[in-house]
């Protein structure tokens, strides 16, 4: 970029100038743009290198970077830097990915490099899209053999209406929430949630979102011409050599009934040893560097008969590798309360895939704080964690940190459930699902759905609705095309999309869509959403054989929370100094709890008796004295003219000499001496607070 002059283009999107100007910043990137709307601005760069990488698929790196200063804040912490990204970088991340990807050749190695770092950040005006936008403007006026620019909006249902990138506010009311990504030309990329929404609902979301993107594109294609940088050219690696070709060739029959072993394994091992023969064909008479040559060539060239087969086997029989319908659902079979010490816990296993869900239940001391710009709440009550561990596919390796699939996947079936939750106002209880993948072989993500839901129910969560998931795949040639219902990992590998959808029997909860081609058209679309649904109803039929609503009862070792209302002034009363008091209530009754506020204390224990002990010591602590009350007082100090009785913990009122007894009382010590217990009545309280006490008009209550 040395030398760019400084431009610049904008464009009204959802009634916000977004403003795309490079020229200025960052000159030595290969591509950098700043993105503006409203006070949110973005720098994102683009690099790509120039020799290729030893990997075998395009290695791009995209990193979005948030910056507390942004926002005028100071990072938390001793170091008070920016740490490892977070959720919600991670997130932004993949966003940026999953839509530039598919558009560079499929056989570039370059290193390529994307960051976005924000400059200023306005949460009515919300990055992530931006950065997207910015990433694809970057990457458009480099020399970077991108084909084409890609855009992406927001868009929400509010109030019955579509709204484009609506405020921080529009946001929280909405009812549907997606983020689609796409060219000139058609969606490639979305990502969402809603409120069980129709598919119907979901295709106009769509449709909305491209007008705007088409509008978005068009302005930095404007931008491209003014900077006027070429694409680099990008050589396709040579033709397979002929012989090779034909060896592959007369191997086709072998491959096909390869392809027909069941079992994920087993039919990877058939195939290695068609394979096998062919390298042996290939590299027969040859010295090691010829060999290792020519069999690299074989592999590129059974792999893509293996592709073709595949396809064409879908496309024109209907029928799948595994010999499935293209919409038939593999097997399922599921069981819950299989771990007796969680509070739910569930298994669901759908063909060789397989996740395993357990439910803990806590208080709301137990949640998770948002410190990210952007949430729509401080605080999550409901937390999912996924994990892919390497024995699901067979393999041996270290466990390391999630990685970025993994938080994906998590954030996605999290998103699937939420919906579906009852509110800390009605249950309350912080939840979390913690996940592992047992097997795979496509759709972990959709099992980690209907585990948890299953989870959920086997807990005593009173869900609104069971949840379930499904993967769909596409297979188009031409105008021909199959729509998948419950891929393989295979069908994954090879085919044009992977779409997930999840929800109840009566809409959409969560939505995810990656395509491998430059975009799917409408009609394909309506028919892979309709065939969702009908994949989804089957499902959550199956999931009812198990667990059709949730038990009634909780777990015997999930706590017990009751709720107690005091007065807030109260509040120290039950802390104390230094949280001495309600430290002591907990270490005596083994309960926990937590007090807002408003003055609603919750009570968190694994039993009712000792609720009820807990709950007994926060009453006796904020009792307060009412006229006519009778109480069990002790004297704390004697006076001429009558003694002071403490009716409650640090609540006293004064018993005067005339209401000592119902005969005349020479000398208050006749009749009562500090520490006595005595029984006594509220008669009077003033405005000040100060309280009147009678021993004489209580008499008659103790006689009784």
């Amino acid at each position: 970029m040395h030398g760019v002059n400084p431009h610049s283009v904008t464009v009204e999107i959802g009634g916000t100038d977004i403003t795309f100007s490079t020229g200025k910043y960052a000159k030595q990137a290969g591509g950098a743009v700043v993105v503006e709307a409203g006070d949110s601005k973005l720098l994102v760069t683009a690099v790509c290198g120039t020799k290729p990488s030893r990997f075998d698929f395009l290695p791009l790196t995209v990193d979005y970077q948030d910056r507390t200063g942004s926002y005028g804040a100071i990072p938390g912490g001793f170091l008070k830097r920016e740490g490892r990204g977070n959720e919600r970088t991670t997130l932004i991340s993949r966003v940026i990915d999953r839509p530039i990807r598919p558009l560079f050749p499929k056989t570039f190695r370059c290193e390529t490099q994307i960051i976005a770092t924000v400059m200023s950040y306005d949460k009515d005006n919300e990055t992530d899209v931006l950065a997207l936008c910015g990433a694809s403007a970057a990457m458009h006026i480099s020399d970077a053999p991108m084909s084409e620019a890609v855009a992406g909006v927001r868009v929400c249902q509010i109030d019955g209406e579509l709204v484009v990138n609506p405020t921080f506010e529009g946001r929280g009311a909405a009812t549907l929430s997606i983020v689609a990504a796409g060219t000139l030309d058609s969606i490639i990329m979305v990502e969402g949630g809603g409120k069980e929404v129709s598919e119907s609902v979901m295709l106009d979301a769509l449709d909305v979102a491209h007008e705007s993107i088409k509008k978005i594109i068009t302005a930095l294609n404007e931008l491209d011409a003014k900077v006027g940088i070429a694409n680099r050219s990008h050589e396709a690696p040579a033709d397979i050599p002929e012989r090779v070709s034909e060896v592959v060739a007369g191997f086709e029959g072998a491959l096909v009934e390869a392809q027909k072993t069941n079992g994920k394994h087993e039919r990877k091992a058939a195939i290695k040893l068609v394979f096998a023969d062919v390298a042996a064909k290939v590299t027969e008479g040859m010295d090691d560097d010829a060999a290792a040559e020519a069999k690299g060539q074989a592999s590129a060239a059974f792999e893509k008969l293996n592709k073709a087969h595949m396809r064409k086997t879908v496309i024109s029989e209907g029928r799948r590798i595994d010999g499935r319908a293209t919409d038939e659902v593999r097997d399922i079979w599921c069981e819950a309360g299989v771990a007796t010490r969680a509070h739910g816990s569930a298994i669901f296993t759908r063909g060789e895939t397989q996740a395993f869900a357990s439910i803990a239940m806590g208080t709301e001391r137990d949640n998770q704080r948002i410190d990210w710009p952007g949430a729509l709440a401080p605080f999550r009550n409901w937390m999912l964690t996924y994990s892919f561990p390497p024995y699901s596919t067979g393999e041996a390796r270290p466990l390391r940190a999630p990685k970025r699939r993994e938080v994906g996947h998590g954030v996605l079936a999290h998103r699937a459930i939420e919906p579906m939750l009852p509110t800390i106002e009605e249950f309350p209880y912080v939840l979390r699902s913690t996940v592992d993948v047992l097997e795979s072989n496509g759709s972990s993500s959709m099992a980690t759905v209907c585990s948890t839901s299953l989870a959920l129910m086997d807990a005593g969560v009173p869900v609104k609705a069971a949840v379930a998931g499904i993967a769909m795949g596409l297979i188009k040639e031409g105008d021909d095309f199959a729509v998948l219902s419950d891929i393989l990992g295979d069908e994954d590998h090879l085919g044009d999309m992977d779409f997930k959808v999840t929800g109840t029997t009566d809409g959409i909860t969560a939505f995810q869509m990656d395509c491998k081609i430059a975009g799917v058209p409408r009609e394909v679309m309506a028919k892979a959403l309709n065939q969702a649904r009908d994949g989804r109803l089957h499902i959550l039929e199956e999931m009812a054989k198990t667990l059709s609503a949730p038990r009634p009862d909780l777990s015997d070792y999930a706590p017990r929370i009751t709720s107690i209302q005091i007065k807030p002034d109260k509040i120290r009363d039950i802390i104390g100094p230094g949280g001495k008091v309600i430290r002591g209530i907990q270490e005596r009754t083994g309960t926990t709890l937590n007090v807002d506020d408003s003055g609603l204390v919750k009570v968190a224990a694994v039993n009712s008796e000792d609720a009820a002990r807990a709950v007994d010591m926060i009453r006796e602590l904020t009792q307060e004295a009412e006229i006519g009350k009778l109480c069990m007082g002790v004297v704390k100090r004697v006076v001429d003219f009558g003694a002071f009785v403490e009716i409650f913990p640090g609540t006293d009122g004064l018993v005067h000499i005339s209401h000592l007894a119902k005969e005349r009382v020479a000398q208050v010590e006749d009749i009562v001496s500090e520490g006595d217990e005595v029984l006594v009545r509220v008669i009077d309280i003033d405005k000040s607070g100060k309280i009147r006490l009678s021993r004489k008009e209580a008499l008659d209550a103790s006689l009784a």
